[in-house]
């Protein structure tokens, strides 16, 4: 058995509020989080990688992935299919492997409603501003000005979700909201119901107590 079972840490946001970088900062932090290669349909990007950056199927191929069950979440965004494999999720859950994810509310929704809930570590990430939002997509320059405005009316959407996690940080400063969540995954692995091996030791002092009373 492993130490103890593994978290599904969920990190969202609206496009532009950092969370890509900040789930690269965790893992850096600690190079044992894993994380969660989504598969999609859109084709890849410059430089990115299949199997690494994404999993890149057809449609035909991702709907069948979706019907027999092995999709732990998926939407359709932006005229692409995304969604999380749900086999490589459950197997690093039981060997104590943390996962991580970069999705949207509607994946974390559905994430939180599977039988893997128990698991679940789900934090949102708000920009300081709209204004500041809009700057951060603008500079990044990876989409079109038609792309930038859509993610700009998707972004309230995102934003109006906030209380549905466990833990809301605002992404004013890039090292002060990495630090936050080292700190929030560090307490959680410490949360009691996740550490199996504890019903052991009590076992074994209360042995200890009884033999010396």
């Amino acid at each position: 058995m492993a130490e103890r079972r593994g978290l599904l840490i969920i990190l969202s946001s609206p496009s532009g509020a950092g969370k890509s970088t900040l789930a690269r900062r965790l893992r850096d932090w600690d190079p044992t989080i894993r994380f969660s290669v989504s598969a999609t349909t859109r084709p890849p990007r410059t430089g990115e990688v299949d199997g690494t950056d994404y999993v890149f199927t057809d449609e035909p191929g991702f709907k069948r992935m979706v019907a027999e069950g092995g999709m732990l979440e998926h939407a359709h965004v932006f005229g692409n299919f995304y969604g999380s494999p749900k086999g490589p999720v459950e197997q690093a859950i039981s060997d104590g492997i943390d996962v991580l994810f970069d999705i949207d509310w509607q994946g974390a929704q559905q994430i939180r409603n599977s039988d893997l809930q128990d698991n679940v570590l789900s934090i949102f990430l708000l920009p300081p501003s709209i204004d500041e939002l809009h700057r951060r997509l603008v500079e990044r320059a990876q989409d079109d000005p038609d792309t930038v405005a859509r993610r700009m009316q998707r972004s309230w959407d995102e934003i109006s979700h906030w209380d549905s996690y466990d833990y809301v940080l605002i992404n004013d400063d890039l090292d002060r909201t990495e630090a936050a969540l080292r700190t929030i995954v560090t307490a959680e692995r410490l949360r009691r119901p996740r550490q199996p091996g504890l019903t052991a030791v009590v076992r074994r002092l209360q042995r200890e107590f009884e033999e010396t009373a």
